[in-house]
């Protein structure tokens, strides 16, 4: 859908995610900062906003390079769950997407753990796993 963001919100890209990741506005909710996340991987090249919203403490040894890299092709994502409990929060999440000379389409589900810190919500790290879709 034309009108759909990546990130499957049913919103422009520049109204939804791109607010984020283009225009520097501030996610004012985890499962917003998961979405544009999400939307940063699809699109590649988005690394220092990736790393920019991670928490540093669980980021040290990550580049805004690599974090650049489109190395799958993110197909779609589902949000299962989002809940915050003062400045913590928990977003799980299912995103498909395929990968380079594999066929069919593989899962990774996610429950995301978020930070909130002078006012700005960060990732923190996540529970994953992978499936393949059949």
């Amino acid at each position: 859908m034309a009108d759909s963001c990546i990130c499957g919100r049913r919103k422009t890209f520049e109204l939804c995610c791109g607010r984020f990741l283009i225009a520097g506005q501030l996610a004012k909710t985890p499962e917003q900062l998961m979405r544009s996340r999400y939307a940063a991987y699809a699109l590649g090249g988005y690394g220092d906003y990736l790393l920019a919203t991670w928490f540093a403490a669980t980021a040290s040894a990550l580049s805004a390079e690599a974090l650049s890299e489109k190395t799958l092709d993110w197909q779609r994502l589902e949000v299962l769950s989002s809940q915050q409990n003062g400045d913590k929060a928990e977003v799980e999440f299912r995103a498909y997407y395929r990968q380079p000379d594999q066929p069919g389409l593989q899962t990774m589900h996610e429950i995301s753990v978020f930070q909130r810190s002078a006012g700005r919500w960060f990732y923190v790290g996540g529970e994953v796993s992978n499936q393949s879709v059949h």
